[in-house]
């Protein structure tokens, strides 16, 4: 009886992207003069609490999310298709790129997870021929426009963990089998589902966690 299919789930920003989506959509936006210096340095100031492992992503997430009440989804996706293309794309990593291909080539279903939008995870993910293997933290949408809410968990820290959980449930595949590559420490509960965690381009947090545990420690770029 053949055994069940794994999964070789990959973190987004700065494990398959070398920068910060966040980061890259806020200098976006801010030329386009959608955000002021002021949000500009807001964004800046969570970034850096994100390398830090630091920040209270459910408070920011919705505190963002909240701002976005009423606007329309479509236009959301056009923005984001122009920013892709321009931004994120040149940003993807080299050493991502190959080692998803090896992890496709094993018959692994290879998905992003990642506390981004569905407006980054599926150009990312279609970019690299995944489709719409993508579990991402998403908004609620009514009548086309956002509401206001995320979709509860979000898709970060111990909610990650319950997403591929339920992404695992759906196609079938063995999380206690599977891979996971991350730079965050902020990803130690799906790091520890996994029977080969891979921090990738660590935080310090991590770097030292993944020492001690005598977890593989890559550089993708």
């Amino acid at each position: 009886m053949p055994s069940t299919p794994i999964a070789a789930f990959f973190d987004l920003d700065r494990t398959v992207l070398t920068r910060s989506s966040a980061s890259l959509w806020a200098r976006f936006e801010h030329r386009e003069g959608r955000m002021n210096t002021r949000q500009l340095l807001r964004m800046a100031w969570w970034t850096l609490e994100y390398r830090l492992a630091i920040i209270d992503m459910a408070a920011v997430t919705r505190h963002l999310v909240e701002d976005m009440r009423g606007q329309s989804e479509a236009e959301l996706i056009a923005r984001s298709d122009r920013w892709f293309e321009e931004m994120v794309k040149p940003c993807i990593a080299a050493g991502a790129v190959a080692r998803i291909h090896e992890h496709l080539a094993q018959g692994h279903v290879v998905a992003l997870l990642t506390a981004s939008t569905p407006y980054v995870s599926a150009p990312v993910a279609r970019a690299l021929g995944l489709g719409d293997h993508y579990v991402c933290t998403r908004l609620e949408v009514n009548g086309g426009t956002f509401t206001g809410r995320c979709i509860e968990p979000i898709c970060y820290g111990p909610g990650k963990l319950y997403w591929a959980r339920a992404f695992c449930l759906e196609h079938g595949l063995d999380l206690a089998r599977s891979y996971f590559y991350t730079d965050s420490y902020t990803d130690l509960a799906m790091l520890e589902a996994v029977a080969h965690p891979v921090a990738v381009n660590p935080d310090a947090r991590l770097r030292r966690h993944a020492a001690r545990q005598g977890w593989p420690i890559e550089r993708f770029y």
